[in-house]
This record gives C-alpha cells, sequence and structure tokens, in this order.
C-alpha cells in the first residue's frame, strides 16, 4: 500500500512512539535527565493520546487497504474484525492498553522505569505490523525478535538525542551536561551495537544475500541504500560527538563552554535530522514489498 496518507500516518507513530519509550530510557540511565521527565510530563501525556489517536488511523487505513476502498469509506465492522481476528489488530489492541497505562503512570506513578516500559510495550507492538512478522517457524521467530530489538534500539537512541538536545538548549550547567553527554557516550556503544546487529539481521531476512546485487534496479532497494547512508552519517556524528565534542566541553573553561555547546548543539540536530529522515523512509519502506517477496 503505497499511499501517502498511510505513509505519514506510519511516519508519525514511530516518531511517538520512540519518544514514549526513548525519552524515559534516557532518564534511567542519566540522572541529569530524570528532571527533565518531570517537566516533559505534560508533553509525554500529549503524545501517548496522539500516539492513541495515530494507532487508530493506522489500523483504519490497514483495514482500508485490505478491504481496496478508501479509508473514510472504511466500515466499523470491517475494523472490529481486523482487530479481533488478525495478529496486526492483536498488537493494536496491546499498544491501545500500553498507552492508556502509559499515560495513567505519568499522572499517577512518575517513575521513568513504569513508563519506559509501557513506551517499550507500545513501540515493540510495531513488529506485527511489519515486514519482520511476515516470516514463518524458527526463521521467523528470529525476523520477529530482530524487528523487535531494532524498533526498541532506535527508540533508545532517538530518545536519547532529543533528551541531550534539551539538556544543551536549556543551557544546563556544564558539569551537568558533560555528565550526561558522557553517560550517554556508554549506552550509545551498546545501542548502536544494538541497532546494526538487529539491522544485520532484518537485511538478511528482507533483503537476501542474492538480491543485494540488484538493490540498485529497484526502488525499494534505492531507499533502503538511502536509509543506509543517512544512517553512516548519524554513526559519524555520533562518534564526533563522543570522541571530541564531548571531551573537549568537559576540558574547557566555563568562559569558553559556549562554543563547544554550539557545535555539539549543531551536530546534535544534524543526527536527529538524519533519524527523522530516517523514520521517514522506514514508514515508506514497510508499504513496499521487499526484495525477498518477489
Amino acid at each position: 500500500m503505497n499511499d501517502p496518507l498511510y505513509i505519514g500516518i506510519r511516519f508519525a507513530l514511530y516518531a511517538d512512539l520512540m519518544l514514549l519509550f526513548g525519552l524515559p530510557l534516557f532518564a534511567l540511565y542519566t540522572p541529569e535527565g530524570r528532571d527533565s521527565v518531570a517537566v516533559q510530563r505534560p508533553i509525554l501525556i500529549g503524545l501517548a493520546i496522539v500516539g492513541m489517536a495515530l494507532s487508530a488511523a493506522a489500523i483504519a487505513a490497514m483495514t482500508a487497504s485490505m478491504a481496496g476502498v478508501p479509508i473514510l469509506d472504511v466500515d466499523r465492522a470491517s475494523i472490529s474484525a481486523m482487530i479481533s481476528a488478525t495478529p496486526m489488530g492483536m498488537a493494536w489492541a496491546v499498544r491501545m492498553g500500553a498507552l492508556a497505562l502509559l499515560a495513567i503512570g505519568l499522572v499517577a506513578l512518575r517513575r521513568p522505569a513504569v513508563i519506559a516500559s509501557f513506551g517499550a510495550i507500545a513501540l515493540g507492538s510495531l513488529a506485527w505490523t511489519g515486514h519482520g512478522a511476515a516470516g514463518e517457524g524458527n526463521a521467523g521467530t528470529v525476523q520477529l525478535i530482530g524487528d523487535l530489538l531494532h524498533l526498541l534500539s532506535a527508540g533508545a537512541w532517538l530518545g536519547a538525542l532529543v533528551g541531550l538536545s534539551a539538556l544543551l538548549w536549556a543551557n544546563s550547567g556544564q558539569a551537568e551536561t558533560h555528565r550526561a553527554l558522557d553517560r550517554f557516550a556508554s549506552a550509545g556503544s551498546v545501542i548502536v551495537a544494538a541497532v546494526v546487529g538487529s539491522g544485520l539481521v532484518n537485511g538478511f531476512y528482507i533483503v537476501g544475500w542474492s538480491k543485494l546485487g540488484s538493490l540498485l534496479s529497484t526502488f525499494y532497494g534505492q531507499l533502503l541504500l538511502l536509509k543506509l547512508a543517512l544512517f553512516a552519517a548519524m554513526l559519524g556524528l555520533a562518534a564526533t560527538n563522543r570522541f571530541r565534542l564531548t571531551p573537549a566541553l568537559g576540558k574547557i573553561g566555563r568562559d569558553n563552554a559556549d562554543g563547544a555547546r554550539r557545535a555539539l548543539r549543531k551536530s546534535l540536530m544534524l543526527e536527529t535530522g538524519a533519524a527523522i529522515a530516517i523514520l521517514g523512509l522506514v514508514a515508506w519502506l514497510g508499504t513496499l514489498a521487499p526484495p525477498m517477496s518477489r
């Protein structure tokens, strides 16, 4: 289903759920970011509500596609059947419940661990709406687990980028900001390793070794190569942040910190922009038939 409306819904839903998981997770391993969760609580509650609305739009769009009708013409009976009789529908129901509990947790419990757990469930449910759920048997299980890990690690990365950017733009203390960046340096290595490893697993099952030579000749392959190029740029920016800009912020005097902050802000903006572009490509790729299906 190569529908611009559905692609837009998928993009917004991916971004929304990744932030709902990634921001509370960032606060867990970065104490300097815990106050930001309290400040961002209204935003996170809004994201949970938007996530439910986008999920409702997504299930309606999928149902309309399968019925071969415009999204505005899909009837409630068809949507109910989709929810009750398909794995995608069951994943949707789990996601809606997780988002509701997440919103309640933000109001009542206010604990990053609880919020991140519900965010992980909501984000992980997207694995049942993509190519990762198409496999069968043991291979299908491995592919689904790879897709789950890819979603969660990508959400952790995006949440960290937004959390770190918030600290920098809020002009937090130099020592506080440096500690947050330094803590993320360790967690970031694990996150990047998970993204790369799960991406290789997904690529093996979705593209296949025998189809690598034909990537340039297919639209799916061209989008995938563009995604990989953007990911390589993110890796380069992340390496620059970790090995050059973060140590520089820790060594210079307070009077000279503004220049280091500006450099980090610019780098994080570029990295976040690349991540957003990748999400758009992922939303698009999910509507196309992968090489292994041909």
